[in-house]
This record gives C-alpha cells, sequence and structure tokens, in this order.
C-alpha cells in the first residue's frame, strides 16, 4: 500500500520516518498558508497518486480539497468538528480520529484499517515476573509519533506502579508530536491513552490502588472523547 502524509511543514515528519519503515510512502509538501487566510480559488496542489492519505495540513481550506481527492484521508490535524463535517460530506472516507494513537483497525475503510494494524491506539507485549511486575516490553503497534516506543523504553525491567505509569506518561508526551490546538491534537490525551493500553496485560483488580487509578483515567479519557 502507497501512504501519503501531506504537510504544510510543521507537521508529520517523525511519523514519516515511522511510515516508510512499514509502508511505502510519500512526502508530500503543500503551501503553508495562514489559517486565517481564505483561499479564493483552488491551489494546484499537485498531490501524487496514493492508496491512503495522512493530513498534517492545518488550513481549512486546503484540508477541504484533499477531501476532494474521493480518496482514504486520516486528518491528522482537524482545527474543529464543523470543518471535519464538511470534509465527510465531501468523502464519506475522511475520517478524523480523537487522536492519531486512539485510531484502530475497525473503520470499515480497508485502506485505513490496514495501517492502523501497525500505527494508532498503542498496543505492547510484556514479560512479567512472578510478582506482576514490568520485564521486557514489546511495542506491537505504535502510535504515528513513535512515542510508544519511548513509554516502553522507559518502564521496562519496573515495578509497575501509579509513579512509573504517570512517568510512562511524561515520557509520552515528552515524545508526542501532536500539536496543542483542535480535536485531534492533546498530548495529555495521548499520555492516558498509552496507559490504558499498557495496563491492560495485566491483572489489576487484586490491587486496589492501582485499580482506582486506572478506573479514574477510564473516565477522564471519556469525558475528554465526549467534550
Amino acid at each position: 500500500m502507497k501512504v501519503g502524509v501531506i504537510t504544510d511543514g510543521k507537521y508529520g515528519e517523525r511519523a514519516f520516518e515511522n511510515f516508510k519503515q512499514v509502508f511505502e510512502t510519500k512526502w508530500i509538501l503543500v503551501p503553508d498558508i495562514p489559517s486565517t487566510v481564505i483561499i479564493d480559488e483552488e491551489i494546484n496542489l499537485d498531490i501524487p497518486e496514493c492508496d491512503l492519505y495522512i493530513s498534517y495540513v492545518r488550513h481549512p481550506d486546503i484540508i477541504l480539497q484533499l477531501a476532494e481527492l474521493q480518496k482514504p484521508l486520516i486528518l491528522g490535524i482537524t482545527p474543529g468538528m464543523g470543518l471535519y463535517q464538511q470534509a465527510k460530506a465531501i468523502n464519506a472516507k475522511v475520517i478524523s480520529p480523537q487522536t492519531m494513537c486512539s485510531l484502530e483497525p475497525n473503520t470499515g475503510i480497508p485502506e485505513v484499517d490496514e495501517f492502523s494494524h501497525y500505527f494508532g491506539k498503542p498496543e505492547y507485549r510484556i514479560d512479567k515476573d512472578n510478582e506482576g511486575n514490568v520485564g521486557e516490553v514489546s511495542v506491537i503497534r505504535s502510535s504515528p509519533c513513535g512515542s510508544s516506543q519511548a513509554g516502553a523504553n522507559f518502564i521496562k525491567n519496573k515495578k509497575l506502579n501509579i509513579q512509573n505509569l504517570q512517568d510512562l506518561a511524561l515520557h509520552v508526551c515528552h515524545e508526542c508530536r501532536a500539536p496543542r490546538f483542535g480535536h485531534t491534537c492533546d498530548k495529555e490525551v495521548s499520555g492516558i491513552i498509552h496507559i490504558l493500553s499498557f495496563t491492560s496485560n495485566f491483572e489489576i483488580n487484586n490491587n486496589p490502588e492501582l485499580k482506582i487509578f486506572i478506573d479514574n483515567l477510564k473516565k477522564e479519557y471519556q469525558t475528554r472523547v465526549n467534550n
């Protein structure tokens, strides 16, 4: 599958480096136009043919023009839900995940689902000791920016406790490339997603303090998703 990473130059470079380890990937640069500038006429974007496009473009008019390609399109940045709904009305194969690390292979769009078997909501394989603590950690599915690996590198061979999980989230957030604006862009949500994905490998019901911590994170995640 051929993947096109479309960017105005500010975001997407690290994701591109990760994607090309798995897919044939093209770096597609479009004009960097301030989002406050209204584009009266369509710009000649010269987009090469790909099976799936991932947009890190910030200008709403260019995003809508990309939707007109009628190809599967993942919006890595969406300045607002209204814009996403406009793009979706143009092209039913446009999706806008809450964050790029919340993407799962359940969209019903074959190209998106193939991509998200490898990149999206993090998935870990964890070796545990007899006490249930963390041993070696392998990343099965990574966030596009690669922050899942940073979290794995930090927590391997450590005890499973609240402090280490919070520090795991900090390492993820430090590496996270999500910008701090827009519906899909929240570093803190990325940290929560990684903790929840990581701890899904463990039985935590016999640790009341840890269970309360995880239950509260699940509630916080749902609150953020629904806002």
